[in-house]
């Protein structure tokens, strides 16, 4: 599946992509912005590159310094999260028309995870910081 090119679209069509996952390997982050924005776990697929059709329904929300997440302006799908450089790229797994090829492998942000539900799959689990630190290279900040 690397370096395949996938479609996808929003609930209503009006947004329309082809992105190309790095592997067939699903994550899910619970972080609390995550949270707040898909209306529960937001299950993405790291991909190379994403290309949008007609962008004119396609709303981008600066989440923080560094992130930004698409969304669906019409519908309010949640679509996809990147850093602001472009550097990085995770698309939503059920924006894609086939979302049961990808493998659910790893958890992010388990440190935030609400008590109310768990998943009954083996992955691998990552708090915040260690997943920032895997990212940056610099070693888990042990501050408050």
């Amino acid at each position: 599946m690397s370096g395949e090119n996938r479609q996808g679209h929003c609930l209503c069509g009006a947004v329309r992509f082809t992105a190309t996952p790095k592997s067939d390997e699903m994550a899910v982050c619970h972080c609390s912005m995550c949270r707040r924005w898909s209306g529960g776990v937001f299950m993405a697929v790291e991909c190379d590159a994403i290309e949008v059709g007609d962008d004119s329904s396609l709303g981008v929300y600066a989440s923080s310094e560094w992130g930004e997440r698409a969304f669906c302006s019409s519908c309010g799908s949640t679509l996809y999260w990147r850093m602001s450089d472009g550097s990085h790229t995770a698309v939503s797994a059920q924006a894609f028309e086939d979302p049961a090829a990808f493998r659910f492998v790893s958890e992010i942000f388990v440190d935030e995870q609400p008590s109310n539900y768990a998943f009954a799959n083996e992955t691998q689990r990552m708090t915040g910081p260690e997943l920032i630190a895997m990212m940056t290279g610099k070693p888990e900040s042990r501050d408050g």
